[in-house]
């Protein structure tokens, strides 16, 4: 009961009926009333009643009225009954508290991009990214922002950002209307294709299925496939049906050595199939050799060498997919090596260089077994 959403929520006051929690904090009664408060208004929200769960954070608020979390969670039930104004004023109040909470910067964001000021959401963003470089919805949302305040090229600079750092968000990206503006970018056409590609990878070849998963329409579908059976990544294949024509796809054998594909179980008959990933010789060798390529680089403190060599065990089409199904966390590390790299450059690599050297020679060895 000491912290939610990592903030401290206990008193420092003494009581006589207060007890110590083992790292030390003055647990007082008024600390247990305001936490059973903001939990009972936290489950009212799960239940949309947000009348409710308004009035239970007052309660909680009477008690203690700098109580962080009990203040964004009232802020955001006003956003959810459309009370902007309302919203923005408690938002405005947590900031008094802790300027730097990039969560409220972004929340805040929220609530002007609902208003459509999108200069005012843009702002917000700017500075949630400031205090948290490494926040992938922070990234996201001003990739939108900028995208809807006419600025696309910009917003497709933060949205490659976003997916650096979640890949999950390219993915969520093709399906966003708010990126209408910015469909005839041609960072924008890639991120489809990586979408795309993703999609055969894991099993889902036909054009219906494509559609179903990706929330893309036909024409981009189609529009896509070509471009990518231009670039000899992928092939095409169009059958007659009953009703007309049905497109059907496989990735060349070249991107297959590099990227490996994912084949349904046939003989599982449950609908959770087992996914088997089959790995390339060729492209574990290709990651190996990058692998310590960056660690050697990392040691010498060469930050243009190391920073392609990541570029390329990031890269989504090469071999980012295959590390982040098998290694998530050292794909998480990987990501945030890059952005600190990116954000304070040669700095950052001559006092970090032990240490993102060690990490590369230690997946390496994860990696070859």
């Amino acid at each position: 009961m000491e912290k939610i959403f990592g903030r401290k929520l206990l008193s420092e006051k003494k009581d006589e009926n207060s007890s110590r929690t083992p790292s030390g904090y003055q647990i007082t009664q008024d600390d247990i009333k305001k936490v059973n408060l903001y939990n009972k208004g936290v489950n009212k929200m799960a239940e949309e009643k947000f009348e409710d769960a308004i009035r239970c954070f007052d309660l909680s608020l009477r008690i203690d009225p700098f109580f962080v979390d009990a203040l964004i969670k009232k802020g955001y039930s006003h956003f959810h009954l459309k009370q902007y104004n309302l919203a923005i004023a408690i938002f405005d109040k947590v900031l008094e508290i802790d300027i730097s909470n990039p969560e409220v910067w972004n929340m805040k964001g929220l609530v002007f991009y609902k208003s459509k000021n999108y200069e005012k959401a843009i702002d917000c963003c700017e500075k949630a990214i400031d205090f948290n470089p490494n926040d992938s919805m922070a990234w996201y949302n001003y990739a939108c922002y900028m995208t809807l305040d006419g600025r696309a090229t910009k917003g497709m600079e933060a949205l490659k950002k976003s997916i650096e750092l979640d890949i999950a968000n390219a993915k969520k990206a093709v399906k966003d209307r708010d990126f209408i503006n910015a469909r005839m970018e041609e960072d924008y056409k890639r991120i489809i294709e990586v979408v795309i590609l993703e999609s055969v990878r894991q099993g889902n070849d036909h054009l219906g299925k494509i559609i179903w998963v990706t929330g893309l329409d036909r024409e981009e579908i189609k529009e896509a496939t070509t471009r990518l059976a231009n670039k000899g990544l992928l092939i095409k294949h169009v059958k007659k049906t009953f009703s007309g024509q049905d497109e059907q796809y496989e990735l060349t054998k070249e991107l297959i050595s590099k990227i490996g594909v994912e084949k349904r179980n046939a003989q599982s008959k449950t609908l959770e199939n087992k996914k088997e990933v089959f790995f390339s010789t060729q492209q574990l060798k290709d990651i190996s050799a990058l692998l310590y390529e960056a660690s050697e680089a990392a040691e010498r403190g060469d930050f243009n060498s190391l920073v392609q060599n990541i570029d390329k065990l990031l890269n989504p089409i090469l071999h980012g997919t295959l590390i982040l199904d098998n290694f998530f966390e050292d794909h998480r590390e990987l990501r945030l090596f890059n952005s600190r790299l990116r954000e304070r450059g040669q700095e950052y690599l001559n006092l970090n260089k032990e240490e993102i050297s060690k990490f590369m020679l230690d997946l390496d060895k994860k990696i070859r077994g």
